[in-house]
């Protein structure tokens, strides 16, 4: 009987080799397991004999334990899944892939907004309809191609558009606010000086799935007073893709634009303390009094206007006045001007109420010549929290972020 228990154990410890076909783990950032995404590239594990045509499982193994991991891969054919830290080693299995969950993170359009959502709850909008300004204010103001609402986990929700004080607000965006065509000042931002907007056009591609959903929208940067008829002074490709983190408390979402001027002498970006990058309109909730900043410089709200950072927190009180959440915003290092210039709102903003802005803003401090038909591209990630996040977080998000954690392959 013991000699028939033993072959068991050979026979299946032989089987479990055989149904692993390549074992790695991430590799640590400055001694920390990193939390967010990981990039696999398909191609150069191909190697080892890994063909996700196959539809493998990939598997985690962490203090004895082992769960299937769900992944999705891209349009440029590279492998994404989340890692939440641990001492992890991951590997594929040639058994075929029966327990890949379901589509977590999804996409709906209705009514002129797509939403990202992930187990159903709707945290993030883009709004691609046209949003018009409050009765009896000036339809000037009307906008498209924003983001808003941004939700937390518990349901708070951050963003604003059209607050009374500024209504050309909306959200998420980033329009250029002082720029040149032609010997003439155009700002986008400022819609209620009549000179230009940013509006959606199209949408260029959109997908769902158990790691991440996303879209692509195209916008267009309207020059109303340089010539006769209006005309497009930037087409702008904005990226926004949703991470399911698989935590309650925190998701994660990127925000890439790529934009180049169709005019054939390109367009200035004069340097203002506004315009460009990305802005985000806080909550009427935020006050001088119940919120906070903090920046990877060691900045906080009365300091931080006009610096440089890789990396912003902004924490508010909670609706329900129990606790606090806030936002994680990162700038990617090949950004312009990074460790990038920031705009934040002084703590008597807005006739002593403090009111919260921030924006990263690559145009503070120099000026930003857009050559004709050349791409410019800016990254920015943010991390939507509950409760608080401590900068050493933030440092080990930014470090993953800029330098994308790679793979060790363990030799079995």
């Amino acid at each position: 009987m013991r000699r028939i228990f033993l072959f068991f154990l050979i026979v299946t410890a032989f089987s479990c080799a055989e149904d692993e076909i390549v074992r790695f783990k991430v590799r640590e950032i400055g001694g920390i397991s990193p939390s967010g995404p990981v990039m696999l590239n398909i191609e150069g594990l191909k190697a080892y004999g890994l063909r996700l045509e196959e539809r493998h499982s990939l598997i985690k193994k962490e203090n004895g334990t082992t769960i299937t991991v769900p992944y999705k891969t891209d349009q440029e054919g590279r492998l994404w899944f989340v890692q939440n830290g641990g001492k992890a080693s991951y590997y594929f299995s040639d058994t075929a892939d029966s327990s890949q969950p379901e589509s977590t993170v999804t996409y709906e359009k209705e009514d002129g907004n797509l939403q990202l959502a992930i187990d159903d709850r709707s945290l993030l909008t883009y709004r691609y309809g046209m949003t018009y300004p409050p009765q009896g204010v000036d339809s000037i103001f009307r906008k498209s191609g924003y983001v808003h609402p941004v939700i937390t986990p518990g349901g708070d929700t951050l963003t604003r558009i059209q607050p009374s004080d500024h209504y050309h607000h909306y959200g998420i965006w980033g329009p250029w606010t002082h720029t040149q065509i032609r010997g003439q000042q155009v700002d986008f931002w400022n819609l209620g000086d009549g000179k230009g907007t940013v509006l959606f056009k199209k949408f260029i591609s959109t997908t769902s799935g158990s790691v991440f959903g996303s879209f692509t929208a195209a916008q267009e940067h309207i020059d109303f007073i340089s010539k006769k008829e209006p005309q497009v002074a930037l087409n702008e490709n904005l990226r926004v893709t949703l991470f399911d983190l698989n935590r309650k408390d925190r998701y994660m979402f990127d925000y890439s634009t790529t934009f180049r001027s169709p005019l054939e002498n390109g367009i200035l970006f004069e340097a203002y303390r506004y315009g460009g990058g990305i802005g985000m309109r806080f909550t009427e909730r935020w006050k001088a009094d119940n919120c906070s900043v903090l920046t990877s410089e060691g900045k906080d709200r009365l300091t931080a206007d006009g610096t440089n950072a890789r990396w912003c927190v902004v924490t508010g009180e909670s609706s329900d006045r129990q606790g606090t959440n806030g936002v994680l915003f990162l700038s990617h290092p090949n950004n312009r001007m990074h460790p990038e210039p920031m705009r934040v709102w002084p703590i008597d903003a807005n006739g002593g109420r403090g009111d919260m802005f921030f924006e990263f803003c690559p145009i503070r401090h120099e000026e930003w010549m857009i050559a004709p038909e050349n791409d410019y591209v800016l990254n920015y990630r943010m991390v939507v929290f509950e409760g608080r996040l401590s900068a050493e977080e933030a440092e080990t998000y930014w470090q993953a972020f800029a330098y994308p954690p790679d793979i060790e392959i363990i030799k079995k």
